[in-house]
């Protein structure tokens, strides 16, 4: 399985940053992230045009998006499957976008918006919080005990 992560704004050496190192290096899938540099307070109509223009073609594109649907993990899991199952083989495509979200235009390309739930989370923490739950999916769909229903 082929994962990219697309997400505004670039994380600094911290914990968090090597929270997702960790993740990136505990997963067997193929996981790639690549952060767009925004201008300090720029708007998420400003940040479209660099998303949209790191989008590769022919993959599934799943927004983070406070609009979208919440998932328990073993739901989650079953959920990634299907993507990658639709994806052909191509990369799963996960949008996190600044501060604001996303302009319109980045919402209409996904296929599909993810939410982490009602509450407001960090855009750099929920970096992590995908990576967790994406290692989280792997592991349930190998069947491995790391998730503890």
């Amino acid at each position: 399985m082929k994962i990219r992560i697309i997400a505004v704004g670039r994380l600094k050496p911290s914990p968090l940053l090597d929270l997702c190192n960790e993740y990136i290096k505990r997963l067997k899938w193929q996981v790639s992230l690549t952060e767009i540099d925004a201008p300090k307070g720029s708007t998420s109509k400003q940040e479209a045009p660099l998303i949209l223009k790191q989008l590769p073609q022919n993959t599934l594109v799943v927004a983070l998006d406070e609009r979208g649907e919440t998932f328990s993990s073993p739901d989650f899991a079953k959920r990634i499957s299907k993507w990658n199952r639709a994806a052909s083989g191509n990369e799963i495509v996960f949008l996190i976008g600044g501060a604001d979200g996303f302009d319109n235009t980045v919402r209409e390309k996904a296929k599909f918006l993810l939410s982490f739930g009602k509450q407001t989370w960090p855009h750099m923490l929920v970096r992590v919080m995908l990576l967790e739950q994406v290692y989280r999916a792997q592991q349930i769909l190998a069947g491995h005990p790391y998730h503890r229903a």
